[in-house]
């Protein structure tokens, strides 16, 4: 399947690229193939930068309400080819249809949002001396390296694209090799709304990844993907100084609280393991379950797990679909063959079923201690690990002890407790009866292995700006 006559953009012309090597890229809900695509050579990405750069300065120049607009229109673009591009995530990464419409819907909302703040984005006057003017004005900072994942690759790649080039910088994509048909078709429709230059794309792996972010020319590498890609990509950005935006991998941990329904709790446990087949940044990877609802808990989460159907993402009844890709679905096994080896019980699942395709099951495992890998390393899988605890202390305890910091999340009928998690938890984002929800525009900044720099909301335009003091007087 070529989603055009090429796969790499480079200053508004596509190219088939100069690389010898290519990948294929298969339906993980049937193993076959989806098309084949090339690794783009050395010689591309230069050109990409360097068309970036080219075009940088008049970008630039352009006035801000009139790059919002171009923004309004590259969404115009985007929401008629909605369905193509839903359609093109579901093949690739084999998440189910209303999922993946909900992921373009929401790229389509961000890019909206970026046209009309980008505009308003602006610096501040310092109060100075009577005679003279001080202000704090924000530049762009030239080109921009965006490099997004798979698990939503529409969304992402919208708010990151889309706050550079509102803000006047030009951007070089590159998309995840798992879904490089997504990334193409999405450049292809925004770029075809843009001046020449101002987005380039590049096809590739981890070693295009990296070309990009050790070049000299960029003045922002931003990264959404798991902890050990994006420590690389912000070790190769600082050799230039390049500022690093980073969205790491987590190991998002749920409380539940004595005295809330056990019933509701397994419905958000089950909610936040599950969806999207655990393949999403603020996944529940660990659950901390207090001892006196703990069985009812299990009992009510595995049957759920138990009861989910999974099938392709193309089927309207799947709840379940398949994981990315086998070698992903075998490092999802491993962890959970680590934890039962180190005496967790299987309540539902952790077997690899027969057939084509990269699917897995709904699994809970019970008796987990937080020496187990599965605890404390990111699954990125359907997987529903769960600990008893004796008290909301002992969980509060446990929660925070990690290295990441993504988000959390504490079900609670104690508003006591509720306003000591929001303060104790060393995370960006802290949800309070709900695993997934909040209103639009939030950002929140990773901790730790999870990254840095803020990847949402308005702030997102601070990141991709820079800012310059300003001292005016008048010459005698």
């Amino acid at each position: 399947m070529r989603v055009r006559d090429g796969w790499t953009l480079a200053g508004g012309r596509w190219s088939g690229g100069t690389g010898d090597e290519t990948f294929t890229v298969t339906d993980p809900a049937t193993g076959e193939p989806v098309g084949e695509v090339p690794v783009c050579s050395a010689a591309d990405v230069e050109d990409a930068v360097a068309a970036a750069a080219a075009a940088a300065p008049g970008w630039a120049a352009v006035p801000a309400a009139e790059r919002g607009a171009a923004l309004h229109a590259a969404a115009n673009a985007v929401e008629e080819r909605a369905d193509e591009l839903a359609a093109l995530v579901t093949s690739e990464m084999g998440k189910p249809a209303d999922d993946s419409r909900g992921g373009v819907e929401a790229g389509i909302g961000t890019l909206r949002q970026y046209a009309e703040l980008g505009p308003l984005h602006g610096g501040r006057s310092l109060q100075g001396g009577r005679t003279a003017a001080d202000l704090m004005v924000r530049e762009p900072r030239g080109v921009v390296t965006v490099i997004t994942p798979w698990n939503d690759p529409v969304a992402i790649a919208c708010g990151l694209i889309g706050a550079a080039v509102v803000t006047g910088n030009t951007v070089v994509h590159k998309p995840s090799e798992r879904t490089p048909h997504t990334g193409a078709l999405l450049a292809e429709l925004l770029a075809g709304r843009l001046p020449d230059g101002v987005l380039n794309l590049v096809t590739g792996a981890a070693a295009t990844g990296d070309a990009l972010a050790a070049h000299p020319v960029p003045g922002v590498v931003a990264h959404v993907g798991s902890t050990r890609a994006g420590r690389r990509i912000a070790g190769l950005a600082a050799r230039n100084g390049a500022k690093a935006l980073l969205e790491n991998g987590g190991t998002d941990p749920l409380i539940v609280d004595a005295g809330v329904d056990p019933g509701w709790a397994a419905g958000q446990a089950a909610l936040g393991c599950f969806a999207n087949a655990g393949q999403i940044c603020t996944s529940v990877e660990r659950v901390y379950v207090h001892e006196s609802l703990h069985a009812d808990f299990l009992d009510a989460l595995a049957g759920r797990a138990r009861a989910m159907r999974t099938g392709s993402g193309f089927d309207p009844s799947t709840e379940l679909g398949p994981l990315v890709d086998e070698r992903h679905r075998a490092q999802v096994h491993e962890h959970v063959e680590k934890a039962v080896a180190d005496g967790a019980r299987v309540l539902a699942g952790g077997e690899i079923p027969g057939g084509p395709g990269a699917f897995y099951p709904a699994t809970v495992l019970d008796g987990c201690t937080d020496a187990m890998a599965i605890m404390t390393e990111e699954t990125f899988g359907p997987v529903a690990p769960v600990r008893a605890v004796a008290s909301f202390d002992e969980a509060l305890d446990a929660a925070r002890r990690a290295r990441h910091g993504l988000a959390a999340t504490v079900l609670t009928r104690d508003m006591a407790h509720a306003r000591r998690a929001w303060r104790e938890l060393p995370v960006g984002t802290v949800k309070v009866n709900a695993v997934f929800g909040g209103a639009p525009g939030g950002a929140a900044t990773p901790r730790g292995a999870s990254g840095e720099g803020f990847g949402y909301g308005p702030e997102l335009l601070d990141e991709m700006t820079a800012v310059k003091v300003v001292h005016i007087e008048t010459a005698p």
